[in-house]
């Protein structure tokens, strides 16, 4: 699998990319999958969600992607009579964000390391908590581990 493009998120004024694709449980909860058009291989899921997070509350803002028939997507188009935003009462989980430097490339998926992954934990579209992981790689490679360090940062 090749390296995907993350998802957008907003979050405390910065513009971040998040290897976490909490659309895809809508699609899973909903059995409404639509189908966007292919584009390339960095995009499996054919599209990128861009989100907000306002209040502590996980908003879906953006819909990037093309229909089959080649016409946009849009969020109307997936949640009828929601055109600008919709609250992600349906994702609970945790939103992973990159930080810091790129440690190793791994062209696939979401498995390149960074110096610090930034974890977001959220409750039916509500943020409970945040954490940051720091991670290294270690001296000898061939091991294959990653040492992780985590940090807690705040819990509600």
């Amino acid at each position: 699998m090749t390296a995907q493009i993350g998802e957008r998120l907003f979050y405390e004024g910065e513009s971040l990319s998040m290897c976490s694709e909490p659309l895809n449980d809508f699609f899973t909860f909903s059995g409404n999958r639509l189908r966007f058009a292919r584009t390339n291989t960095a995009l499996w899921r054919n599209y990128v969600g861009t989100w907000e997070i306002l209040n502590d509350r996980l908003y879906l803002i953006g819909l990037d992607a093309t229909m089959r028939d080649g016409s946009p997507a849009s969020l109307e188009k997936v949640f009828t009579g929601f055109p600008d935003r919709v609250f992600a009462h349906w994702y609970s989980g945790e939103l992973h964000v990159p930080r810091g430097e790129l440690l190793r490339h791994v062209h696939m998926g979401y498995s390149s390391i960074f110096e610090k992954t930034f974890i977001l934990e959220v409750t039916n579209g509500v943020v409970t908590g945040t954490r940051i992981v720091e991670n290294s790689i270690p001296h000898n490679e061939s091991d294959g581990e990653v040492a992780i360090l985590e940090f807690l940062t705040r819990k509600k």
